[in-house]
């Protein structure tokens, strides 16, 4: 992973106005500002670094309805906070490296979290080419029945478009109703899919996909048709949710969400990334 040197860390973290200057600049479009409510660009600043918008009259400053903003503390500690969370540094040691509470370090790390949710829906083009669907499932470690069927673990789809990037959702169950549905909505007609023999995927076919199969009760390659590259998503996925020592059902999407969007940029610097989701508005229904 490619992370951003120490030095221009260090020259934005060097006053709150520099700290400023880059979110400020993340939040304009072509460097000019625009009214957070009508998106129009005919506006005028008014006292305490606001501004007016002349078409819909709604008064907002800098960083009015966007993520940044459902966290009163300062910008240089706000990208002291994205910084840990790139690093994968807990809120626990955030809160006590930023001198702040836990439960303010904890609320940060979640607007992140969402922000990466609202970005993950924000213009997705559908995927195409060669694609590979899988489910796994994901919880604690309990007695009884594994994978399919396994009591209270939480279902989840994956599809992967090779050399690409990877889609997580969670599911309510693998009935085929439901993974097609999802398919439908993120794979391009015409694609070549790849999955394994369970039965779920047996009406793709009859969608306008070429549908291959492997049989992982034989072997797990017969030459392009294998399901690896989601099967890598699985285990770096679960690997990094182990440390979290148990995550909640209700908050489970944010944290898959979060590992989609690490297993995609891996070979980027993601500080940036980060740092223009929070900046983004927040959409309405949110």
């Amino acid at each position: 992973m490619v992370q951003m040197n120490i030095e221009t860390f260090e020259k934005l973290i060097k006053t709150e106005n520099s700290a400023r200057l880059y979110f400020r600049k993340k939040c304009c479009k072509k460097s000019r500002i625009f009214c957070t409510r009508c998106k129009s660009t005919k506006i005028y600043r008014i006292k305490g670094k606001k501004y007016r918008c002349k078409q819909c009259k709604y008064t907002f400053h800098d960083f009015t309805d966007r993520w940044i903003n459902k966290l009163h503390c300062s910008l240089k500690t706000w990208l002291w906070l994205i910084k840990l969370f790139e690093l994968e540094v807990c809120a626990l040691r955030a809160a006590v490296q930023c001198k702040i509470s836990y439960p303010t370090a904890l609320k940060a790390y979640d607007i992140i979290r969402y922000s990466i949710l609202a970005s993950a829906h924000d213009g997705q083009e559908l995927l195409g080419g060669e694609i590979e669907l899988d489910e796994s499932y994901f919880g604690g470690r309990r007695k009884g029945k594994r994978g399919r069927g396994a009591a209270s673990k939480v279902p989840v789809f994956g599809i992967y478009e090779r050399n690409g990037i990877v889609k997580v959702e969670v599911v309510k169950d693998v009935t085929a109703k439901s993974l097609l549905n999802m398919t439908i909505k993120t794979v391009r007609r015409g694609s070549v899919i790849y999955t394994d023999k369970f039965k779920s995927y047996d009406t793709l076919m009859f969608c306008g996909y070429r549908h291959l199969r492997v049989d992982h009760g034989k072997k797990f390659v017969t030459g392009k048709v294998y399901i690896n590259g989601l099967e890598g998503f699985w285990s770096y996925a679960k690997q990094r949710l182990i440390k979290f020592h148990g995550v909640s059902k209700e908050k489970f999407p944010l944290y898959l969400k979060e590992m989609e969007f690490r297993y995609n940029n891996r070979y980027h610097d993601i500080f940036d990334l980060l740092a223009q989701n929070i900046v983004n508005l927040v959409p309405i229904l949110l």
